[in-house]
């Protein structure tokens, strides 16, 4: 991360409002144009969404502020001692206030109809599902998420450029599994948003799960950090830092010392020529060859 703390909770809120926007934008979409209607198929178009945006702002963001855009990814870092706790408050607030404001631009631009039936694309529990379960899916799928990034973007050793497209690609494959159940939040903020803004608005909000859109991502982003210190990149196993020359190309200029040794070696060792004493006997020749040729003529 680069920049001071107020740049970088822009970017945090820039890049919630995207998620929302796009993400829950996407639900509403398919309610709106399926007559109220979501089906499985549906299910997929709106995890590629999420999946693209979520890639996009990794990658416009990711060296800005981290691109967390998820307070259950900020919590979770915390707690793995990658992230300062003192910043956690203001980049949670950062988040919470994009998604609202992602909310708001979702009814700016369906209008009534992102209220009803689109309900600003939040989330809600299944058919079926309690609470207990819900959280149990909720966290299943944010440990996926977390995992990924600890691989993809925290890890080191992991490949360059990558971190974006695998990121998106783990949030729609837990889109595809919770979809049905949970419909696959994972991130307190994306839930938090359109609730707030469906409210607003006069419609019907069942914030009474909004402790299963907490709870469930905060303990799997968690526990996902724990497991990949633990099991996946132990600290005892991580790689010394090495020396330049050893872990790469040796950059800089070279030090004069090295051509006074190598003169100093030239005179000490038998028949040794130092490389401008080979130049200047190559054109002392070259001199002498011209002017018993020009004799000759």
């Amino acid at each position: 991360m680069v920049g001071d703390l107020p740049r970088r909770l822009v970017a945090e809120a820039i890049g919630t409002m995207l998620l929302v926007l796009f993400g829950a934008g996407s639900v509403v979409a398919a309610l709106v144009f399926g007559n109220g209607q979501l089906d499985y198929a549906a299910l997929g178009f709106i995890s590629l969404s999420f999946a693209v945006i979520v890639a996009i702002v990794i990658y416009a963001f990711g060296s800005t502020s981290g691109a967390h855009i998820n307070p259950a990814v900020t919590i979770a870092l915390a707690a793995g001692r990658r992230f300062p706790w003192a910043e956690v408050p203001f980049y949670i607030a950062a988040q919470l206030v994009g998604a609202f404001a992602g909310g708001l631009l979702i009814v700016g631009g369906f209008g009534r109809r992102a209220i009803d039936p689109g309900g600003v694309g939040l989330t809600r529990l299944g058919d079926g599902v309690n609470y207990a379960q819900g959280i149990l899916l909720e966290a299943l799928g944010t440990f996926l998420l977390l995992l990924t990034i600890m691989a993809m973007a925290v890890d080191r050793r992991a490949p360059a450029g990558w971190a974006g497209f695998m990121i998106g690609l783990a949030v729609a494959g837990e889109i595809f599994v919770l979809g049905p159940s949970t419909n696959g939040s994972v991130n307190p903020a994306r839930t938090f948003g359109p609730y707030l803004a469906n409210s607003l608005f006069g419609g019907d909000t069942p914030w009474a799960q909004l402790g299963v859109y907490i709870a469930g991502p905060v303990i799997g982003a968690v526990l996902a950090v724990v497991v990949y210190d633990v099991v996946a990149r132990p600290a005892r196993e991580l790689p010394e830092p090495v020396e330049q020359g050893a872990a790469g190309e040796i950059t800089g200029a070279k030090e004069p010392q090295a051509e006074a040794a190598q003169q100093e070696l030239a005179g000490q060792i038998p028949g040794a020529r130092a490389p401008p004493d080979d130049r200047i006997r190559d054109r002392v020749g070259h001199a002498r060859r011209r002017w018993h040729l020009g004799r000759r003529g």
